[in-house]
């Protein structure tokens, strides 16, 4: 079964964008995965995914958008449990479109790892970019899992310090940690998270996570009542083992019929019905009902006598 995030990527390679905002998610597709190469005195470019669907947005994009015919290449890994790579290489018009996509300079010899002004100043084109940098780098865990997490790797401090401005624009509480070699941009907040998922565009993947998230909660609101509960039995069995132990020993150590009447009728009402609540005592003793309140005065005083007896014959 293929994996919330995996599933969150593939909605995300089947959207269509205008080609201006898609220019922005090739942008960071490029700078995130993408590696320059010299071939025959031509600059090349090989952009590298694990994933599928990833390689052949990447390819769709280049021709949508340059009319440029890249190679998807196949890397087969025959260690077990290694993907296979996928790699976008494009031998020709690299260079304009890289000027165009502002990765590299108007002279092209030198490379902006910084998110581009005219994206950042545009909320559309953010978008766009953060949904190409979540599926070039990006991770998120199944909400299902103990925790909630979603996080973006850059190699770069300027591109994270790009990301988290571009994450906070949208009011995500995003935060900024090293990691590797690099710097991640990560969410912990669920409905961070789920905001976050509609922002780039996985309108499909942020309802399944919130009927996830919902159904989590309540499970865990229920598990937080019964718990809840369960402990007040506890208690309520804990304190009504003291009262009938002291009852016992006033009965054994003088007889309850030394105590005023009051004291009598509680005392008999506890021991026939051990197990029952203070209010529901207060119902059945002689001469009630009476309030809670009232039930557990008479019964602290009876734990009080019998403590003073204990101490007395002690």
């Amino acid at each position: 079964m293929a994996s919330f995030a995996s599933q969150v990527k593939k909605e995300l390679t089947q959207l269509e964008v205008h080609p201006e905002h898609a220019k922005a998610e090739l942008s960071a597709l490029i700078r995130m995965n993408g590696t320059l190469t010299i071939v025959n005195h031509q600059l090349g470019l090989d952009v590298q995914t694990e994933n599928p669907a990833i390689a052949r947005r990447l390819y769709s994009l280049m021709k949508q958008l340059y009319e440029y015919d890249a190679k998807l290449i196949v890397r087969r890994k025959m260690k077990l449990k290694k993907n296979n790579q996928y790699v976008v290489r494009l031998s020709r018009g690299v260079k304009p479109m890289l000027q165009d996509l502002e990765i590299l300079d108007p002279m092209g010899l030198s490379i902006n790892t910084a998110v581009a002004d005219k994206i950042l100043s545009e909320p559309q084109r953010m978008r766009s970019y953060l949904r190409g940098a979540f599926l070039a780098g990006g991770s998120i865990n199944n909400p299902e899992t103990s925790r909630y997490h979603l996080e973006i790797y850059s190699l770069y401090e300027n591109h994270n310090e790009g990301i988290l401005q571009m994450m906070n624009h949208f009011d995500l509480n995003a935060r900024t940690v090293p990691r590797r070699s690099g710097m991640i941009v990560y969410l912990k907040e669920a409905e961070k998270i789920s905001d976050f998922l509609n922002v780039i565009g996985a309108t499909s993947a942020m309802l399944k996570f919130e009927d996830i998230r919902i159904m989590r909660d309540m499970r865990n609101s229920v598990n937080r009542l019964v718990n809840c509960e369960t402990a007040n039995m506890s208690k309520t069995v804990d304190a009504a083992q003291k009262q009938i132990e002291s009852i016992n020993y006033l009965q054994s150590h003088g007889g309850l019929d030394k105590l005023p009447q009051r004291l009598q009728d509680i005392a008999e009402a506890r021991v026939a019905n051990p197990e029952v609540s203070l209010t529901e005592l207060g119902k059945l003793v002689a001469g009630g009902p009476i309030s809670k309140s009232g039930v557990n005065h008479r019964l602290r005083k009876i734990n009080e006598l019998a403590d003073q007896a204990r101490g007395i014959s002690a």
